[in-house]
């Protein structure tokens, strides 16, 4: 890692996401391969030949991966867990991210020329418990989302070699650190295995029993403050990146969301790598960030407890929604070859597209009888599109998220790149 800039690690759900966070601007991505990384949805998504792949394609790129491996195992995992180390090691990976300190050992025995990061899910708060991780092996911590910059700042001065690590952008847990049992209690998917069924995102009724009087009333909530009493919002620091690196205490700027949509993965990572590049350049602008992020689907955003406490700021939780569209939608995303795209929402002809582009790429402006590619007088570039032709040539009215085909582009544009529309339902 260069030591002279942080490190913005981007979730990686697959392997296109992968992609997409690192040429959207990650430095690094996270991932993980079967029930022991702790998003089994998203670890499903990967096979030992496709993360061998995406460790590949970002190693081409001078980029890291950091495999996951952070679920709690029980005694019967344990033989399990050990080949699974061993198979993982000899992909190469840049780094393990493991929870249970039993795993850490395990990492440095059995792979101890990989680096070992220590997750967030241990929710380490102090110099003390970093300290014992340190005595561990473990290079790098993942700090618990409820510590302040202060502290965090205390752990990197007693601590100035070890690499700390804090999320930024992403959903937050109302338990602590993510150790919740609601999940388990109610569907039996334990989240600290990594399959939880996000209950606290549901919206609840709630009742009041006399046991004196065997009766049972539903309560009737005013207007307006809504029923979903566990829902936390989402975490967003892109405002407060300048005070973060000011602090010269964070070594990585974490990202959370190995679920979410590709869109998701391309806008943070543009976002972000924008904050970090302006911070380094003098030129930070928090509104910029912020237009971006907020396209993306969310749950209302906070600032969390890095920069707040929760009692100085009570912003931590939305009760009307459990996710709200964002401000934008996504249309398509364009295929390898650059001359097609994959519809996502709708597209109709005569409609101006915004292009939403990886970095250091270029847009070529055209037009023929498909459409035209241009610039806008806002400095945005957008398709707009007279046909809508498959590449079967087949003419089209319009075109939705149900129809599979490749639809033909006026130009060519860089591969991954996706186009938008503002979101007009919300």
């Amino acid at each position: 890692m260069n030591k002279d800039k942080v490190e913005l690690l981007s979730p990686a759900g697959n392997l296109e996401k992968l992609k997409i966070a690192i040429q959207y601007g990650a430095d690094a991505v996270y991932a993980g391969v079967s029930h022991f990384s702790l998003r089994i949805r998203a670890g499903k998504e990967f096979t030992f030949e496709t993360f061998k792949e995406g460790i590949d394609y970002a190693h081409e790129r001078g980029k890291k991966v950091y495999a996951t491996i952070n679920g709690f195992p029980f005694n019967s995992q344990i033989d399990l867990l050990k080949k699974h180390i061993e198979k993982m090691a000899e992909l190469k990976p840049d780094g393990f991210i493991v929870a249970a300190p039993g795993v850490v050992k395990l990492c440095r025995e059995i792979a101890p020329d990989i680096d070992v990061h220590l997750s967030t899910q241990a929710n380490v708060l102090n110099y003390l418990d970093a300290q014992v991780f340190w005595d561990l092996g473990v290079k790098r911590i993942v700090v618990a989302r409820e510590i302040s910059l202060k502290d965090v700042m205390q752990i990197k001065k007693h601590l100035p070699e070890m690499e700390i690590e804090i999320f930024v952008h992403g959903s937050m847990c109302f338990a602590y650190s993510g150790r919740c049992l609601v999940s388990a209690v109610q569907s039996g998917r334990v989240p600290n295995r990594g399959s939880c069924a996000n209950d606290c995102r549901f919206e609840y009724t709630l009742y009041a029993e006399s046991e004196n009087q065997n009766t049972l009333f539903r309560l009737e909530e005013e207007p307006g403050v809504g029923t979903y009493i566990f829902n936390s919002k989402d975490m967003n620091l892109a405002s407060h990146i300048n005070e973060i690196l000011d602090s010269g205490a964070v070594d990585s700027l974490k990202i959370e969301g190995r679920t979410k949509s590709p869109y998701y993965a391309a806008v943070t990572a543009n976002a972000y790598r924008e904050a970090i590049d302006d911070y380094y350049e003098g030129t930070f602008d928090p509104a910029k960030y912020q237009r971006e992020l907020h396209t993306t689907k969310n749950r209302g955003f906070t600032d969390a407890y890095l920069i707040h406490r929760p009692f100085e700021k009570m912003d931590s939780q939305n009760h009307e929604y459990a996710l709200s569209k964002g401000s934008y939608e996504v249309s398509g995303l364009i295929t390898p070859d650059g001359e097609h795209f994959l519809c996502k929402y709708k597209i109709y002809p005569n409609q101006d597209v915004e292009i939403f582009v990886p970095k250091n790429t270029e847009i070529t402006e055209c037009e023929n009888e498909i459409g035209k590619i241009f610039k806008a007088e806002d400095g945005v570039y957008y398709v707009n599109f007279k046909k809508i032709l498959t590449e079967t040539n087949k003419e089209l009215e319009s075109v939705h998220s149900g129809n599979t085909n490749k639809i033909k582009l006026p130009g060519k544009l860089p591969a991954l790149t996706m186009l938008r529309v503002e979101n007009t339902e919300i």
